[in-house]
């Protein structure tokens, strides 16, 4: 048992989680670049993931365990919404793909700080191409932006 006269330990020290609370990130604060893309706002982005396949083997004689080892590595593709615009560029990506040249590129999609400038996260899409495109739904009763869906596939993901 301890004294009355004695200290209490440390916060710090024990383990304890910090005092310091911070917030999470805005899921609104983001920004999506594309190598070559100096056009297109973007309104939405999502699927961003990696999945390890799993091995399973069981060892010989009487072992009833089965083990599990890493496999191949498949991240998943990536569903962008934006803006229907005059502009060409996005459009022009998808065509090279269509046409069977696909024009890889690097895209940066970037979590911003609550004042909606300072970059605080990155992920970068290496090698990414355009497989998918469904055009914005029309509606003559309906006055919302004409939306377009972009979905992208790509090598490597790197978090920086």
């Amino acid at each position: 048992m301890a004294d009355a006269g004695s200290a209490a330990p440390d916060a710090g020290q024990s383990g304890s989680q910090p005092s310091v609370f911070n917030d999470p990130y805005r899921a609104y604060n983001f920004k999506l670049v594309i190598q070559g893309v100096t056009e297109g706002h973007f309104t939405a982005c999502s699927g961003l993931g990696i999945k390890v396949q799993v091995i399973k083997y069981r060892e010989g004689g009487t072992s009833q365990v089965v083990h599990c080892i890493p496999g191949p590595v498949e991240y998943a593709d990536v569903t962008l919404r934006y803006g229907l615009t005059a502009s060409h560029e996005i459009w022009d990506w998808l065509l090279a793909s269509v046409s069977g040249r696909v024009e890889r590129k690097n895209v940066s999609i970037l979590i911003l700080d609550s004042d909606g400038v300072s970059e605080v996260m990155r992920w970068d899409l290496i090698n990414a191409w355009p497989s998918e495109w469904h055009g914005a739904p029309l509606d003559a009763l309906n006055r919302e932006v004409a939306i377009e869906t972009l979905i992208l596939v790509y090598e490597t993901l790197q978090r920086a």
